[in-house]
């Protein structure tokens, strides 16, 4: 029987808008053609299918779609299995709607911004006060370097490459009768006309009324005279002179770049390519107009851009009562709470969706991750996260809070909020940092209800830092690794050895792991079920989706944060309804694992339910009580092969002492609730805003001046090689600031002279 086929109706070089009234997505424009797919159907092909189709090259081609009944998010197709996945989503519809953006179409968008190109003199776009009579540089359009001007050449000796991205401009302007749907669109128009014809000008009236332009030459007859058509909206121009008498002398002096033309031309682009670099912004620039920008000059326009095209920083922070509500509104069950300091400035906003509510309390173990990220937006911040692990081992986000910086009190209230939103009679393990804030919190707000594992990550950092100077480099990794693999020990004889193996490198080192609270980290003797999870970065999925968009406007990253949540909520449910085993993939292959020992085992009975199993070793197994004396049962909630020998020769299936955790009904539980797009989180509609009583202004810490930096690679290995004296061994110097051997020689130069 051959595959079903779905309609791709394909559609290319248009470009995308949003619907005001739900902020959704629709495409206007461009040429659209019609395609069959199927489950066999493989990118390559389809990417040359569509080559042909629209005359465009494949690299740099980008196929994106929406989800069903999503028309907010964007999902990009760059492997086989995600077009496989879009035709099995679109198998009821019979047909699908796929965007084609192509590299050629990204090189049109970017070349019809507005731009100046080679005059010191600044091209004015902004609104001049009414009665002006004076040249303006919008507040956007500050020179982009304040002190050296911009590499520039005079449009007039570009080259015919670089003169292409203005030739198109020479008609944004046709004469009198010409109309517009706003001011700001007959600016704009006149703007890419200047540049296009090699001149500047200056404002002599400019209001809500009426704008006249004059050439900015002395003595230049060229000006224009446009006012609002009586009785409409619509701008005209009335008058015009298109002589000029200057010949382009003005032009010579070159236009001087600013951070605002810069952003209106890449801003485009950067809609389509959020991760547009800064190095490959001056590139552009570089190639498509001949002007060089700096590294720090082309950051500071992508922050500019970003900001036309995401909204104000500080309109976010407005906007998060309204926020909160339609959180709630449009995903009833959801909590979406924020608080404010006592100047109104921003504190905290916590936010667990219903979906993530009913999912850990429906078909999660009770197994909780915290842990954090900073942000580096503008205005900094900590986000703190709860995830837990769904029944194939996976992440699973329950809840996340935006701080404005991490402290004792905003942990304190965050797991307050979090007790709140998953209340539970299930006695909860959190694995997390041994911080004494965490700690004290878990404590006073779960009591005796919860178990706290150590993060073994965070402990190996702590030994490693405080062990830092006394050992090598080499004895250092080799503590930590005794660590770990007395974290991991089942039994006490085996956590004992490691740590006499730590204490015959140091017997200080040894006192250290001594007084660390053992029974909150190593499995020896931690009395909480945390499914042999040693790490709270469990949840490094999550924190790479804060990543991504960590630079937003707070409303706009919790936004992306929630459809990357919905997306990974749809995208398993319908990939487990596939599913025909009991127990989750990942599960059912550790299961066979286990059964695959069992084999040579033997089995004999000593009374009741409890069996002896010889092998390489003698193991006791209970099966009432679900109990191995190796600990592997108890430590992974699957029968380990020592129980499944004993299963083996009673008769038993296996399947029936796994954790009900693991099995596939539980995770359909899980991801069983949808989470719903919340609409206009860009732009609220007029008035939306006026029934908020609450004024949420931004917090007062702002991010530092730089490069932000990047955060270190998580791992229990990465430890930093110190310095070594080949003379006299110490650690910290080498041999050329070794202090006992130089002074060994000083007092040697003394004797012989």
């Amino acid at each position: 029987m051959s595959a079903k086929k779905i309609i791709a109706i394909c559609q290319s070089g248009g470009e995308f808008a949003t619907n005001k009234e739900d902020g959704s997505l629709y495409y206007t424009g461009g040429e659209a053609y019609a395609l069959d797919l199927d489950q066999q159907t493989l990118l390559k092909d389809f990417k040359h299918e569509l080559s042909e189709t629209f005359q465009c090259s494949v690299e740099g081609m980008t196929i994106k779609y929406f989800l069903p009944g999503n028309k907010k998010t964007l999902i990009t197709i760059s492997k086989d299995k995600d077009l496989k996945r879009m035709v099995n989503f679109f198998k009821d519809s019979d047909q699908v709607e796929v965007f084609i953006i192509a590299e050629e179409a990204v090189a049109r968008n970017v070349s019809n911004m507005p731009a100046s190109r080679s005059s010191r003199t600044t091209v004015s776009e902004a609104v001049v006060p009414p009665g002006g009579s004076q040249d303006l540089i919008h507040a956007h359009d500050q020179p982009i370097d304040m002190e050296e001007p911009i590499d520039t050449s005079p449009l007039d000796i570009y080259d015919e490459k670089h003169r292409r991205a203005a030739i198109q401009w020479e008609n944004t302007i046709t004469g009198v009768d010409q109309r517009f749907n706003s001011f700001p669109e007959f600016r704009e128009a006149l703007h890419k006309y200047s540049i296009a014809h090699g001149f500047t000008y200056k404002y002599k009236k400019n209001d809500s009324h009426r704008v006249t332009v004059k050439c900015k030459s002395e003595g230049c007859p060229w000006r224009i005279y446009a006012s609002r058509l009586a009785t409409t909206q619509l701008i005209c121009i009335k008058k015009m002179n298109a002589k000029h008498t200057c010949e382009g002398t003005s032009v010579k002096a070159g236009y001087r770049a600013t951070r605002g033309w810069v952003g209106n031309i890449i801003k485009e682009k950067l809609k389509v390519s959020p991760n547009y670099k800064p190095k490959d912004i001056a590139v552009d620039i570089k190639r498509e107009y001949g002007i060089q920008l700096n590294y720090s000059q082309a950051w500071r326009a992508k922050e500019i851009a970003r900001e036309q095209l995401q909204g104000s920083y500080k309109e976010a922070y407005c906007q998060l009562p309204f926020f909160c509500q339609k959180i709630m509104e449009t995903n009833p069950g959801s909590i979406a709470t924020f608080a404010t300091k006592e100047d109104s400035s921003f504190h905290r906003l916590f936010v667990s969706f219903h979906a993530s509510i009913s999912g850990f309390q429906q078909g999660c173990r009770p197994l909780i991750f915290l842990d954090s990220t900073l942000l580096y937006s503008k205005y900094q911040g900590t986000l703190l996260a709860a995830t837990s692990a769904d029944g194939n081992d996976s992440v699973f986000p329950v809840a996340f809070a935006v701080v404005d910086e991490e402290t004792d009190e905003n942990w304190h209230w965050f797991l307050s909020e979090l007790k709140s939103a998953v209340s539970t009679s299930r006695q909860i393990t959190f694995i997390a940092d041994s911080q004494k804030g965490i700690r004290e919190s878990l404590r006073d707000i779960f009591g005796e209800a919860c178990y706290h594992g150590y993060c073994l990550r965070y402990l190996a950092e702590k030994l490693n830092r405080d062990l830092k100077g006394q050992f090598s480099h080499e004895a250092r990794r080799l503590m930590v690794q005794d660590l770990s693999a007395a974290a991991y020990a089942p039994k006490l004889e085996a956590f004992e050895r490691c740590a006499e193996n730590i204490k015959a490198i140091s017997p200080e080192a040894y006192n250290w792991v001594i007084q660390s609270e053992p029974a909150h980290w190593a499995n020896a003797f931690f009395g909480g079920a945390r499914y042999n999870h040693m790490t709270s970065n469990f949840g490094q999925l999550f924190c790479s989706w804060v990543s991504e968009a960590d630079e937003l406007p707070i409303t706009q990253m919790v936004d992306v944060l929630r459809g990357k949540m919905m997306e990974l909520i749809y995208t398993r449910r319908v990939d487990s309804s596939q599913w025909t085993t009991r127990l989750t993939p990942l599960m059912e292959e550790k299961l066979q694992n286990e059964a695959s020992k069992a084999a040579p085992f033997q089995v004999l009975l000593l009374h009741g339910s409890t069996f002896e199993v010889r092998g390489e070793s003698v193991d006791i197994v209970d099966i009432d009580h679900w109990d191995c004396s190796c600990k592997g049962w108890q430590l992974t909630g699957l029968p380990c092969c020592h129980a499944i020998a004993v299963f083996d020769c009673l008769g038993r299936s296996s399947y029936d002492y796994c954790s009900r955790y693991f099995t596939t009904e539980s995770y359909h539980l899980t991801y069983t609730e949808s989470i719903n797009p919340v609409p206009n989180v860009e732009k609220p509609v007029n008035g939306e805003l006026e029934g908020t009583a609450v004024i949420v202004t931004p917090p007062p810490t702002k991010r530092p001046p730089g490069r932000p930096k990047m955060k270190q690679a998580d791992s229990l290995d990465v430890i930093k090689r110190q310095l070594q004296c080949s003379k006299c061994k110490g650690l910290g110097h080498n041999k050329k600031t070794c202090n006992k051997h130089n002074a060994v020689d000083n007092d040697v130069q003394e004797l012989i002279f």
